[in-house]
């Protein structure tokens, strides 16, 4: 309670300092009305025409502000997404790459192997032609070489029996020869 008087009394000090001070400098009441109401019209004309405008462009620019922020948002959001299907492209195309290098080796080693197995048959084809070649000239120099050695007999033959052999005789002498030979 004591505190409901002690406030009483900073109120009446109150209303006697500003009495005073009226009387001190001269409250004019027709003028004072006067500016009251000339500062309400005031502040009612720049509250209606200037404060209430530039409220109003500021909450525009704070919305396009915001607007412009979301759609900086949806900007990284796009450009994330972005280079995760950019990543995944070239993921993508990487082991399409490893894949076609992989067949193209094991195609290149299929072609390496077909044409080692053509280079072999190749030799072999060359080295039976040759073996087949050389039995043929073989035979043919065991041939010649028969016919020179019964050619050979028949002269040793005729030279020391000191006569001519008849034709029977130099083909019985080539048999027993060849036989012998052969053997």
């Amino acid at each position: 309670m004591n505190h409901l008087i002690f406030f009483g009394s900073i109120g009446s000090d109150l209303a006697k300092t500003a009495s005073d001070t009226a009387e001190t400098f001269g409250l004019d009441w027709p003028h004072f009305i006067a500016q009251v109401v000339s500062f309400s019209l005031v502040a009612f004309l720049l509250f209606k025409f200037a404060y209430k405008p530039i409220l109003t462009v500021l909450a525009e620019r704070r919305q396009r502000i915001a607007e412009g922020l979301a759609n900086a948002d949806k900007i990284k959001q796009e450009l994330a997404r972005t280079e995760a299907m950019q990543r995944e492209v070239l993921e993508k195309a990487n082991a399409q790459a490893t894949k076609l290098i992989e067949e193209a080796r094991a195609a290149a080693a299929r072609v390496q192997e077909q044409e080692t197995q053509k280079a072999i048959a190749q030799a072999e084809q060359i080295i039976t032609k040759a073996r087949e070649a050389t039995t043929m000239e073989r035979q043919r120099m065991l041939i010649d070489l028969k016919r020179e050695v019964v050619g050979l007999v028949v002269q040793v033959a005729s030279a020391t029996t000191g006569k001519i052999l008849t034709p029977e005789d130099q083909q019985r002498l080539a048999e027993e020869t060849r036989r012998q030979l052969a053997a």
